[in-house]
Order: structure tokens, then C-alpha cells, then sequence
């Protein structure tokens, strides 16, 4: 991320750039400097999710119990060496970053093949060190994780690099703790490394934008144009590389073959022009200007100004594109809970209607669990109708809400348009005042059965009383997944339930000593769909207005990746049910009444679970279907699912088209023509 090979040339070829720095001096430092203010780091969250979740297992959905115990020591480390913490979350991805997070994406999901072909073929997860994939929903699960242990934490509406720029210069913050060269770039508060932070001696390295200036004989307002016409995220490294060659080739002429000697050329090609005379002293073509332009105006902060820039414009400020269809209101309280991060996607559909969701541990070759996207539309076209309104205007137009899925054989080019839908068992939409702003008794009635008819489970919320809310999320999930795809077996189900309970006696250190003995692709898969789901009952939740604490329907209090995969082999190796349940009576209780809910709700929906055990091949530790040929018919969407897909043909097309199942003995995925090539 950030500034291209800028972070290499630093670290490499300029180590007087990187300065090794003791966090606990410096708070002192700046405490002295700052009398009126508390030592305050910034934390970009997002890059450093990868350096919290430190543990071992990381294909089986996620240890999330763990995660949560490295998140209370990193916290407890800068507490007791008396800095406080802002966390900073993205909110969202802004149009002109779109284009690279796309290729990222994409990247993440040849990574993603790679990683199920490993463990096809070896049985177990692969190295981190070769091949890594953050559990699904990392990112959204950390921000109420950190809230549950008392942190401020905070998600963006734009770009999450600026709003953390603008936020620890205006606060007089000790500094931002991430792993981003576009920290460099900006003329704020010190830049400190993530990746080099040791917990330990609480020391870290320092990136200096100044000594940078200095050896590049640069001054600081010559950054941002530095960054642009290496590559970053708004200007690639394309769009520069004429200028890029000029450059070196004048460079060479006069200085010998240096290491790094691509920065040290921009950086000499900037100095033999005059900032007075703007951009246009550099000879560029249209194209070249605009996107420096573009580039530049990026990294300034409210209230700077650029020589290179004729006249330093401000970053252009979203338009929100929903304001006619949602009440003033809504929107205003959307907004608060978004930047206080105590709910999730809301404010993106209120707001412009662009929603996004990254990569997902998602088998390419399976044939029987549809991609999380995909089976989970008809929640998100229902909650979209909470928020949305879902009848066309006066002029014959319907709302609809874009959103950019990543899942295999989709190739990204375009969002797919989702349109609302009403819910099942009521007769118009809710009232999203009533359902937000209301505080009476009587409304949490109304709340708690409304979510329930996001996941179709409307005519079971007198059963689902006698539940906590933990295991009405399990409920929720287990049966709606099973009900849309359809191929999931008693074993499968058994598995999901009897984790759920089993997860509720155990300590801490028990879930620690956790193991499987292999692992299987198609329980990775179970497990992914599951996490992914809590998420859109996060979103669900605070549609409704919050019927169930949001802290009780987190990861952490419904599932373990590890405890999850060894009931999935337990089950499908017929294990007794006392032992499923370790021989507690009393979860062997709650086990039953849950499963007998989950297989009644199932089968009132037309969809009879039946015992399907896999004959679990130890060699290559693939599950194999007793029944090949029934491996052979694919993967059916539930009757109601194809019914909603036949009445929205374009959120429907998109996603039937965009996720073809693939034959186990064929190539990768065909894309229908709904996806048109050509606008690659």
C-alpha cells in the first residue's frame, strides 16, 4: 500500500530515513511539548490487522477468543506506558481507489486457489510465511472488538489515509502507527511502524519524512508530487512511466548506477524544475497533468497549499446520491454510529448506495456451497428494503444499491445493481423512525421480529425467546444456510450446533489447546460462510435498531474455527452425540432443543435435513460424498431464492451469471456474457 517501492528504498537503500525510536520517551517527549494534551497515537486498524492476528490457525474461520486476548495485551501494553489510543477503521473505498482495490482483490483471490489446492493436496493449512488469508470479516469484527475493550474507535467516510492525517495533526497526536508510506507523504504528525513494533521494549521505528527531504534535496511540499509520479493508488505507476523513464535516463547520464536510483531520479528530475512555474514547467501531455493534478491534491490537508498546484484545490467531497430517498434523521444518526463505529454498511447504503465486501475463504472447485455473495443476497436485498424504499418513484425509477462482492469468477468490472425487497411477512416496509428512534417496550417487540424476517425466520420468534441472543444468531445462520444452499447434511449442521454449545463451557486456555487432525476444504468453506454471515446480522441488527446487544452476536461468543472443524470431522466420522457434546448433559440438552428448532424451521420451508456422511480419506484428507453422482448435479439455490432472482433480473443476472459452479473434472469458472469482457 501506499507510495510504490517507497517503503523499500526507505528500509534499503536509506536507512538514515528509518529511525529507531522508544515509544515510551517519546510520549514523555510529548507530553513536555504538549502540556495541555495526553500522548495520543492514531492506529490505522486496517493495516494492522495482520500484525494482531498472530495465530496458528487461520483457514477454520478464525480463533476468535484469541484474537480477542492479543487485542487486550496490545491495548494493555501502551496503557501501562501511558499512551492512548484512537483506532482507525476504512468506512469505505473511494471511486478513484476503486480500480486498485479491485487488482488486489483479485490478487487475494489467486492467493485464496492456491491455499485450497495446499490443502487438497497436504491436509493442512499452509505456511503463513507462503500463503496467508486474514480470516473473513477481520476487519469489522476488530472495531467491535476494541469498542468491547473500552477503545475509541472510529471508521471513516472517505479515505481512510486522510482522515487519519487530518485527525493527528488537528489533535496534536504523538503520532500514527501503521504500515502505510502515504504517512510519509503527508505533512502531519510522525509516521511509526507496525510491522517493526516490539510490545516487549515498547520500541518501534520511526519514518521520517524530513530526513527523506534531505537526502533527495527535496522540500516537503515536494512529496506529494514525489508520490504521485512513483505510483500510489490514485496514479499508477503506468500513467507515469514516460516521465519515470525520462527521468533515469537523464539520471544515468550524469550519476553511476546506484541501488534505489529510481526514487533518487524523481527526485532530480523535480529538482531541475521550478515549482513557480507549476506543472506545467515539466512538459506533460493532458492525461499526465490531470493525474498529477489529482495526485497531488490528495495528500493536502485542510488549509495546505501545493506550489505545484496553480490554484491548491480542495479534495472534492462525495455527493450523497441517497438524500432524496432517506429522512434527514436517519441519515444524520447513520452517520454518528458509522464514525463511532457501533454499526456496520449502514451509512454506505444510506449515503450513496455503494456497498463493498473484500475476499472471503470461498473454494473455487466446490460444487455445493454457493460463494457468500450469493447466498446471502435475499438477507441484503431485505435489509436494503428496511432502509431504501422499495417501490419505483413517480418517473417509473427504482432505487437500487451497487455493490462490489468479491467472489470466484467474478471479475469486477462493473458493481452489481441489488434492488430492496420487502420483507415476507409484512404488509409494507417497517418504520425505520419507529424501529431506530422509539424507546417504549413495545418496540423491541417489533424490532426483534423484524430482524427475524430478514433471515425468514419470522413465524419462529415466540420459540427463539426461550434462546440468549448468542445462540439465536447460531439458530439464525445455521438454519438460513442451510435452507438457501440446500446440500447441507444432518452432520453439517450437527457440527455448527453442537460447536455453538460446546463453545459456551469452554475457558480460555481450553480453546488454546484446540487441534485438528487435518483439515478439510469443504469445513474451511462451513466455517467462512458462517463468520460472513454474522456480519450481515451485525448489518441487520442495527437496521432494526439494535433488538439484540451488538456484543453478544460477535465471533467471539458463537464460534472458534478450530472447535468448529473438529465437530465437522467428529460428525462425519459418526461419532456418538454424547461425545460431540464431551459429555455434558446439560449442553447435550440445549443441543437437542436447538436442533430440533433449526431441522423444524428447515423443514417448514420444504427443505428435510438428512444424515449425508463423507467418507473422511485420511491420505489426501478430502471428503468424498457417498453418492458421486449426487456431487455431480451442483449446487441448486433454495426454490425461493430462484424465485427472487426470476423478480429482479438485475441483481440477479449479475450474481447467477458472475458465480457458475465448476465442474470437478473441468477448467475454471464461465462467465456468462452478462459479464462483458471487453470492458477489461
Amino acid at each position: 500500500m501506499g507510495v510504490k517501492g517507497l517503503q523499500y528504498f526507505m528500509e534499503t537503500c536509506c536507512a538514515d530515513t528509518c529511525v529507531p525510536v522508544d515509544l515510551k520517551q517519546m510520549a514523555v517527549d510529548h507530553v513536555k511539548a504538549h502540556p495541555d494534551r495526553a500522548a495520543t497515537l492514531v492506529v490505522d486498524g486496517m493495516a494492522c490487522l495482520r500484525y494482531w492476528y498472530r495465530c496458528q490457525a487461520w483457514v477454520h474461520g478464525g480463533q476468535w477468543q484469541e484474537y480477542m486476548h492479543i487485542l487486550q495485551e496490545f491495548v494493555d501494553a501502551f496503557t501501562a506506558a501511558g499512551i492512548g489510543l484512537v483506532f482507525f477503521f476504512d468506512g469505505t473505498v473511494e471511486d478513484q481507489k476503486r480500480p486498485e482495490w479491485v487488482k488486489r482483490r483479485l490478487r487475494v483471490n489467486q492467493d485464496i486457489a492456491r491455499i485450497f489446492q495446499h490443502i487438497k493436496t497436504h491436509g493442512q493449512q499452509p505456511d503463513s510465511r507462503d500463503l496467508f488469508c486474514l480470516p473473513s470479516g477481520l476487519a469489522t469484527f476488530s472495531r467491535f472488538a476494541l469498542k468491547s475493550l473500552g477503545q475509541e474507535t472510529r471508521c471513516s467516510v472517505r479515505e481512510g489515509d486522510y482522515e487519519i492525517s487530518d485527525y493527528t495533526l488537528s489533535h496534536d497526536c504523538m503520532g500514527i502507527l501503521g504500515q502505510d508510506t502515504d504517512f510519509v507523504i503527508y505533512n502531519t504528525v510522525p509516521y511509526l511502524s507496525i510491522s517493526k513494533l516490539s510490545l516487549t521494549n515498547m520500541t518501534t521505528v520511526l519514518f521520517s519524512r524530513e530526513r527523506l527531504c534531505r537526502v533527495l534535496k527535496l522540500h516537503m511540499t515536494d512529496l506529494p508530487l514525489l508520490a504521485s509520479l512513483l505510483g500510489n493508488d490514485v496514479v499508477s505507476e503506468q500513467q507515469m512511466q514516460r516521465l519515470r523513464n525520462s527521468a533515469l535516463e537523464s539520471f544515468r547520464k550524469k550519476h553511476r548506477q546506484v541501488q534505489g536510483d529510481k526514487v533518487y531520479a524523481v527526485a532530480d528530475f523535480i529538482n531541475v524544475h521550478h515549482p513557480a512555474l507549476g506543472l506545467s514547467s515539466l512538459s506533460l501531455v493532458e492525461e499526465e497533468k490531470e493525474a498529477l493534478e489529482k495526485g497531488i491534491a490528495m495528500y493536502l490537508l485542510p488549509g495546505q497549499t501545493s506550489p505545484w498546484l496553480e490554484s491548491s484545490r480542495p479534495v472534492p467531497e462525495s455527493v450523497c446520491l441517497m438524500g432524496e430517498f432517506v429522512p434527514g434523521d436517519i441519515l444524520q444518526a447513520a452517520l454518528e454510529k458509522h464514525t463511532r463505529a457501533e454499526c456496520f454498511l449502514l451509512y454506505n447504503v444510506l449515503y450513496d448506495g455503494v456497498v463493498e465486501c473484500s475476499n472471503t475463504l470461498e473454494d473455487e472447485d466446490e460444487v455445493e456451497l454457493p460463494p457468500q455473495a450469493v447466498l446471502y443476497l435475499p438477507v441484503r436485498e431485505r435489509i436494503y428494503g428496511l432502509l431504501l424504499p422499495v417501490q419505483p418513484d413517480c418517473s417509473g425509477q427504482t432505487v437500487s444499491v451497487k455493490e462490489w462482492f468479491v467472489f470466484p469468477g467474478n471479475p469486477l468490472t462493473e458493481p452489481t445493481r441489488v434492488t430492496p425487497k420487502p420483507l415476507n411477512n409484512r404488509k409494507g416496509s417497517p418504520d425505520l423512525m419507529a424501529l431506530w428512534f422509539r424507546t417504549d417496550p413495545e418496540v423491541k417487540a417489533v424490532q426483534t421480529s423484524t430482524l427475524l424476517d430478514v433471515f425468514d425466520l419470522y413465524e419462529f420468534t415466540e420459540e427463539l425467546k426461550t434462546f440468549d441472543s448468542p445462540l439465536i444468531a447460531v439458530i439464525c445462520l445455521v438454519t438460513y444456510i442451510a435452507i438457501q444452499a440446500r446440500q447441507l447434511s444432518l452432520e453439517d449442521v450437527d457440527a455448527y450446533l453442537s460447536q455453538a454449545v460446546c463453545l459456551r463451557h469452554k475457558s480460555f486456555g481450553e480453546v488454546q489447546q484446540l487441534w485438528t487432525p487435518f483439515v478439510d476444504p469443504r469445513a474451511v468453506q462451513l466455517g467462512s460462510l458462517f463468520v460472513r454471515g454474522l456480519t450481515y446480522l451485525i448489518v441487520a441488527n442495527s437496521a432494526c435498531g439494535f433488538p439484540f446487544p451488538m456484543g453478544e452476536l460477535m465471533p467471539w461468543k458463537t464460534f472458534d474455527g478450530l472447535l468448529f472443524h473438529s465437530k465437522y470431522l467428529q460428525a462425519h466420522s459418526g461419532c456418538p452425540k454424547e461425545e460431540l457434546l464431551e459429555g455434558n448433559s446439560s449442553g447435550m440438552s440445549l443441543f437437542m432443543s436447538v436442533r430440533e428448532l433449526v431441522l423444524e424451521a428447515c423443514r417448514r420451508r420444504g427443505v428435510p435435513i438428512h444424515s449425508r456422511p463423507r467418507r473422511l480419506q485420511h491420505s489426501d484428507a478430502r471428503p468424498v460424498e457417498a453418492d458421486d453422482l449426487h456431487r455431480e448435479r451442483g449446487h441448486q439455490l433454495h426454490p425461493s431464492t430462484r424465485q427472487e432472482f426470476r423478480q429482479q433480473p438485475r441483481a440477479s443476472a449479475h450474481y447467477q451469471h458472475g458465480y457458475r459452479p465448476r465442474h470437478p473434472k473441468r477448467g475454471r469458472y464461465h462467465l456468462a456474457p452478462r459479464w462483458p469482457r471487453s470492458q477489461n
